[in-house]
């Protein structure tokens, strides 16, 4: 058992007037109902820092099944841990039960039941085989337990609407104050656990601006190969976070230095990343210029930040060679181990194949409106803001798409707004009179 350090509202400088109106209501309702409710995590640590947090988390005694009874905007999610999303319009509230760490006791007794019930599912005919929550994953615990199952002592912060008052187990508030990411428990284990915290220690700590804790690092250059181990897609998934920051180069600067990304993508600091840095400064200076994550940060626009550096054009291979023969089929385009998605390259090459179109300031009028009805047209404009170097276009084309009706943004939001158009339904032909 451990005693919190409690900050009382005269001693921090968070507000309710801070949090979002809509977690403040989730908040409301689950104490309205006898449950301990905290918000948790990255947002009271932002607050706590003067920054917007990107999203409001809410930690609780209640279940995912009670929140559901309380919240008719609620929908249950998860396969390994089971989480409470709350709908307000576009945004959610994530909701989730405190949970805690287990025992090797515990964890071996789960596995060796979760084993006979998939011996005992995989002998079923005809029945589908579904994804299995792991149970060790759904043990729920108290607020203490929870702090001391997150990943850095900064991200372990509780704030308790009831007493305006911050909740520390762990040592997050003295962090905060000398600006460490620190381990909640051995890094060494921790990091078994989960390599991808590898990644977040040196990606926080580059977006906070903060130092990683010494044993913080030698944990990570001592278990770096781990990073294999994590699925292909979420490392992706951190990639795209990591160049929506605002700190990119030092992040990638950094996972060089303690030699992650010599396991995750090689190719990327192959000349000690002279040609990478360029790209993520100048992404990094067009993200600064906004508040939040701008929509214009497509995917996309991101993967290009590392996939030109390395001498991606867009290109594709001729469909037949002059001897008549045909080429190979293109391979599937990767980064390091992590396969990328066909969608995201194909749009890249339509971005970059753009880019001299939108040098030729001698086009007609009328190839230029026909340009910006293109669809990746503006995904293209973003690239060349932040790519292209060249203020007096860059203005030709703000000037032009004035009062210009523009098509989609993305790809996604294109596919949206497609109406599939209905045929013509045909009249069936007269009868003939007998």
């Amino acid at each position: 058992m451990v005693t919190p350090i409690i900050l009382p509202r005269a001693e921090h400088t968070i507000s309710r007037a801070q949090i979002d109106p809509d977690a403040l209501k989730v908040l409301t309702r689950l104490r309205q109902f006898n449950h301990v409710a905290y918000l948790v995590g990255g947002s009271v640590r932002d607050l706590l820092l003067g920054r917007r947090p990107k999203d409001f988390d809410v930690g609780t005694s209640a279940h995912p099944q009670d929140v559901k009874r309380m919240f008719r905007n609620c929908w249950i999610i998860g396969r390994r841990f089971r989480l409470a999303h709350v709908k307000f319009g576009t945004k959610t509230i994530e909701v989730a039960t405190f949970r805690r760490l287990l025992s090797e006791e515990e964890i071996a007794e789960h596995e060796a039941a979760a084993e006979a019930v998939h011996e005992t599912e995989a002998v079923e005919p005809g029945r589908r085989d579904r994804d299995r929550a792991q149970p060790r994953d759904n043990t729920f615990g108290t607020p203490e337990q929870d702090a001391f199952r997150r990943d850095f002592t900064v991200n372990a912060l509780f704030y308790d609407i009831a007493t305006f008052s911050i909740i520390d187990y762990t040592g997050g508030i003295a962090d905060l104050k000398a600006k460490v990411i620190r381990s909640i428990g051995d890094p060494n284990v921790r990091f078994g656990e989960d390599p991808v915290r590898m990644l977040r220690a040196i990606v926080l700590a580059a977006r906070l601006d903060f130092s990683v804790d010494p044993l913080v690092v030698e944990a990570i250059r001592r278990h770096a190969h781990l990073i294999g181990k994590a699925a292909p897609a979420r490392l992706l998934e951190e990639f795209y976070k990591i160049l929506r920051s605002g700190a990119s180069e030092r992040a990638f600067r950094e996972l060089a230095e303690v030699g992650l990304l010599d396991h995750l993508a090689p190719e990327l600091v192959r000349d000690r990343g002279q040609a990478l840095w360029p790209y993520t400064r100048s992404l990094d200076a067009y993200r600064h210029r906004f508040e939040n994550v701008p929509d214009t940060l497509s995917n996309p626009v991101l993967l290009g930040t590392l996939l030109a550096p390395q001498g991606f054009t867009g290109g594709r291979p001729p469909r037949r060679y002059e001897d008549g023969t045909e080429p190979e089929r293109e391979p599937p385009a990767v980064l390091g181990r992590m396969q990328l998605p066909r969608r995201d390259v194909e749009r890249l090459r339509q971005i970059l194949g753009l880019q001299r179109r939108l040098t030729d300031l001698e086009a007609s009028p009328r190839a230029r409106r026909a340009l910006v009805h293109r669809g990746p047209f503006q995904e293209s404009l973003t690239w060349f803001e932040i790519h292209g170097h060249n203020a007096e276009i860059l203005e030709h084309w703000k000037g032009f798409l004035e009062g210009t009706v523009l098509p989609p943004t993305t790809t996604d939001e294109y596919r949206a707004r497609r109406r599939r158009r209905r045929g013509r339904r045909r009249r069936p032909p007269p009868r003939a009179e007998s």
